[in-house]
């Protein structure tokens, strides 16, 4: 089992900045991937951002994901934020299991609100 606490959302104005964080614990050793999503009313649950072992990729220009030397926690650095950008964050973790399949573990989300 994993666990993941997320923390850092809060209300900013536009082009203001944010800096959320996630800390995974319990079997940490068997993630092979850690990431960020995000969830705006109406809409689907899109990726943000993800590490894998090799490296890590930023969908959103103005995103910048990061990581520890452990590999369990993940920082996601929002800069220029946009009223679009309004979502509930969710931090996420990708388990490596023994028959190669995958499970993925959330946390319960911390809310991201971009308004004057």
């Amino acid at each position: 089992q994993v666990q993941l606490v997320e923390s850092g959302g809060g209300l900013v104005q536009p082009g203001g900045s944010l800096r959320l964080s996630c800390a995974a614990s319990g079997s940490t050793s068997s993630i092979n991937a850690m990431g960020w999503y995000r969830q705006a009313p109406g809409k689907e649950r899109e990726l943000v951002a993800r590490c894998y072992s090799g490296g890590c990729t930023n969908y959103v220009d103005r995103f910048t994901i990061s990581r520890n030397n452990a590999h369990n926690m993940v920082y996601l650095q929002m800069n220029s934020l946009k009223p679009e950008d309004t979502a509930v964050y969710y931090c996420n973790a990708r388990e490596g299991r023994p028959d190669s399949s995958f499970h993925h573990y959330w946390g319960q989300g911390t809310q991201v609100i971009v308004s004057s």
